[in-house]
């Protein structure tokens, strides 16, 4: 999974404590990755006003009409360094492969999530007659006492299902929701759920009120606590909400993300989450000079197909205030 943007914008934060309960919307942004593939997301975090939600720092949902192509579409070797890649496919077949040695292929239902630590290089390639057109890519930053932990991969293909009431089912991703706890590394308080509310449900979903929360629509629609979301649009939810009211108006597809707010300043850039600029800079500079020891080969690529760093900013990434979500005076 990678940021292919030409020139990315640098996403910056400060710390922030517990907002309390919000309802705010923010669109998705249509992003172009460029390319022969033409490959389009709708992006929904970071945000200017939101760049986090706990310690997911990076969401990414790809599907038809988004102008993906319809062949669906391959991610050469790139680097990351400082999070957790979460893949979660919703069609099709991919293949992925990093430079821990991992050569695995993941199916819907099935959860891949890469730990980068120092550094990892991976790639992610459809899989020949399995279109892959559909799907939610996600990062989770790691906190400094695991941020340069060595790089490792793990593929969870039996995760723990939830109900909740009459009409809410689900899947924990990470982290533990309705009593559920999913086998998944995390390395903060987290939860990611993928759930689906039948038409005409009224059910009650328990939350941690430690947790800040967002919903993304999938499909569908529904109501949260009595106000309409539809797709591609993330719905924050801030914290101490102990419960939502989940009304399935037409039946719903969705992404429930939490976590308690991100308690550290980030500098995230193309594939990188730190701290600083310099440690940006360092990074940058070792996947483009082939340090090997930071950023290893991956078996069945050439050192021709490493998708090439961007350009720095020309200016010195700071983070800046959080300015959603925001602790009330």
């Amino acid at each position: 999974m990678s940021d292919l943007e030409p020139r990315p914008e640098a996403s910056l934060c400060e710390t922030s404590g517990r907002p309390g309960p919000r309802a705010e919307f923010f669109p998705a942004r249509e992003v172009p990755l460029g390319g022969v593939r033409g490959v389009t997301v709708f992006r929904t975090l970071p945000q200017r006003d939101l760049p986090t939600v706990g310690a997911w720092c990076f969401l990414d949902h790809f599907h038809p009409g988004s102008g993906v192509n319809p062949d669906g579409h391959d991610i050469d070797p790139h680097p990351h360094i400082g999070l957790q890649t979460v893949t979660w496919p919703l069609d099709g077949r991919i293949r992925h492969r990093d430079s821990v040695g991992s050569d695995v292929e993941i199916a819907p239902g099935q959860l891949n999530i890469m730990t980068s630590g120092h550094g990892i290089a991976h790639s992610e390639y459809r899989v020949p007659g399995h279109i892959s057109g559909h799907g939610l890519q996600l990062w989770v930053a790691l906190p400094s006492e695991s941020r340069d932990i060595a790089p490792h991969f793990e593929q969870h293909r039996d995760l723990p299902e939830i109900s909740a009431g009459d009409g809410v089912t689900g899947t924990v991703l990470i982290g533990t929701l309705a009593g559920a706890t999913s086998p998944a590394a995390a390395y903060t308080p987290i939860v990611g759920a993928d759930l689906r509310i039948a038409s005409g449900t009224d059910a009650e979903l328990p939350l941690n009120p430690e947790f800040e929360h967002a919903v993304l629509v999938i499909e569908g629609a529904l109501e949260i606590d009595d106000t309409r979301v539809e797709p591609d649009s993330l719905f924050y939810l801030g914290s101490d909400r102990a419960s939502i009211r989940l009304h399935g108006t037409e039946g719903a597809h969705l992404l429930l993300l939490g976590g308690e707010p991100f308690g550290e300043d980030l500098v995230m850039w193309w594939n990188f989450v730190a701290r600083s600029h310099e440690e940006i800079e360092q990074a940058r500079n070792d996947w483009e000079k082939h340090d090997i020891g930071r950023f290893a080969d991956i078996a069945g690529h050439t050192p021709e197909q490493r998708i090439p760093a961007p350009p720095l900013p020309g200016l010195h990434l700071k983070p800046r205030k959080r300015r959603c979500g925001v602790p009330h005076e």
